[in-house]
């Protein structure tokens, strides 16, 4: 199958970029597609028509924008079960999780998005004094492969919702949920120009759109490295960026916590999506005296974990994205291999016994990890958990904190009120409190080199807009 349409302007445009991607199925290695980008000109003209656009639907009342995302909700809701398989075939998540989260939580922002939009605020006054709310203008939404439409729905929803026209670009690796995006948005009517779709990679197709004069916003979502370059690029002309980076999570067990409860959460964040997150607790502190039971309990709970197809509702973890993405988790298995101060926990290098075929990691955990080794300070992206020790809850917050990222966290602890004491000294954005449930209506976004601003709920929506004061 080739995918080669642009989406320009309420049209389709075939691709004619250089550029040519392969997608494979990360289960066994077949090819499923190839992807043909856009050319820059492509770019230039989505942009173009972006501008074109941002006029008439930035004044349009805020419940007839309400109206086209909730056209945009059912028709995603009509193909939810397209979009689940697709993500499972390309990105390798479980069926399960690509139902629930990356179909099914993706789709609902749309939905969510129109109702925020109507409540909102869009003139409040001081004194005599009204200050607007008003969109931003032609924003460039650039997104990552590993959850792909929720990433893609975090952005593209709140502008729409806030009166931003937009330029999308996808990742070229998992590329169909976004095809199935932009044929749902056509279907919903959507005034043409509001929203549109190019391909390519970001060195090439990307950058150009965060350098283009005619945007004023890029929405990114994706590694430290390219959020800086984009910042770089983008601070050339003040241009506002909103950018979810990187993480190192790191989540502390207090010496009073059920251990059993604790770890199976602790391993949930870690290995979800096949330790394919930004927000993976890819980090354990456990208080020293209880460092061999932190070991042993974890040791029984990962060897429960079932690795293989993801399309078998039976397993808990599919393979990762692509070949070069299996080396580099390889290489830092590797790493906390050869690391004379390291032991292997459970796992470790190579395959899962019986899966030759596809790009599987056997989930792997390490204990003995420093606080300043790599395996605790760089992102592995991948399932990899790394046990460090700490003597009481002041180390472990100090531990906690000693990295460049700032995205998510967690804390256990018997008493309530001890672990909210930890999680208001640890320097992150989210900080899961004895398990607590991810809440979408609640701002995400990182501290330090995890990012600017913030997706996600009413905050999600500001991003978009900005604030202009008329003195009468």
């Amino acid at each position: 199958m080739l995918l080669d349409g642009s989406y320009i302007d309420g049209t389709w445009r075939t691709s004619d970029g250089d550029s040519r991607f392969l997608i494979t199925n990360p289960t066994d290695g077949s090819p499923l597609a190839e992807l043909r980008a856009s050319s820059l000109q492509q770019a230039d003209e989505a942009v173009a028509a972006a501008e074109r656009a941002f006029p008439s639907w930035a004044a349009l009342p805020v419940s007839d924008r309400a109206v086209f995302l909730r056209r945009i909700h059912e028709e995603l809701s009509a193909r939810a079960d397209e979009i689940a398989e697709s993500v499972t075939r390309e990105v390798g998540s479980t069926i399960g999780l690509s139902r629930g989260v990356q179909a099914g939580a993706a789709i609902s922002k749309f939905a969510q998005y129109a109702d925020i939009t109507q409540a909102t605020a869009f003139e409040e006054r001081y004194g005599a004094t009204p200050v607007l709310r008003e969109p931003i203008g032609v924003v460039a939404c650039i997104t990552p492969w590993n959850f792909p439409l929720l990433q893609i729905a975090a952005k593209v929803a709140p502008a729409l919702a806030a009166g931003c026209t937009l330029v999308l670009k996808p990742s070229e690796l998992s590329p169909t949920n976004a095809q199935i995006l932009a044929e749902c948005i056509h279907a919903a009517e959507l005034p043409a120009g509001v929203f549109n779709m190019v391909w390519g990679d970001g060195p090439t197709v990307g950058e150009r759109l965060v350098e283009h004069p005619s945007v004023d916003m890029v929405s990114f979502t994706g590694s430290t490295g390219a959020g800086r370059r984009i910042g770089a690029v983008a601070a050339q002309m003040i241009k506002r960026t909103a950018m979810e980076l990187g993480g190192k999570s790191a989540a502390i067990l207090a010496d009073d916590a059920d251990f059993e409860q604790a770890i199976a959460g602790v391993l949930e964040t870690c290995f979800v999506n096949t330790g394919q997150s930004c927000t993976a607790h890819s980090r354990m502190i456990v208080p020293t005296h209880r460092a061999a039971e932190a070991a042993e309990i974890t040791r029984g709970l990962v060897e429960t974990w079932t690795v293989g197809d993801p399309f078998d509702e039976a397993t808990r973890m599919g393979p990762v994205i692509s070949r070069d993405h299996w080396e580099k988790v390889q290489s830092y298995i590797a790493l906390g291999e050869s690391d004379p101060h390291t032991t292997t926990v459970v796992g470790g290098s190579g395959k899962p016994e019986g899966l030759g075929d596809g790009n599987f990691v056997r989930p792997t955990v390490f204990a003995g990890v420093q606080p300043n080794d790599r395996l605790a300070q760089e992102e592995v992206f991948g399932p990899v958990l790394s046990i460090l020790t700490a003597s009481d809850d002041d180390e472990a917050v100090a531990i906690a904190n000693n990295s460049i990222y700032g995205l998510s966290g967690g804390v256990w602890s018997a008493d309530q009120d001890r672990a909210l004491s930890i999680a208001r000294r640890m320097r992150t954005g989210t900080v899961e409190v004895n398990g607590g449930a991810f809440n979408g209506d609640a701002p995400f976004g990182g501290y330090k080199q995890s990012g600017l601003g913030r997706e996600m709920g009413p905050h999600g929506l500001l991003e978009f807009l900005e604030l202009k004061t008329l003195q009468v």
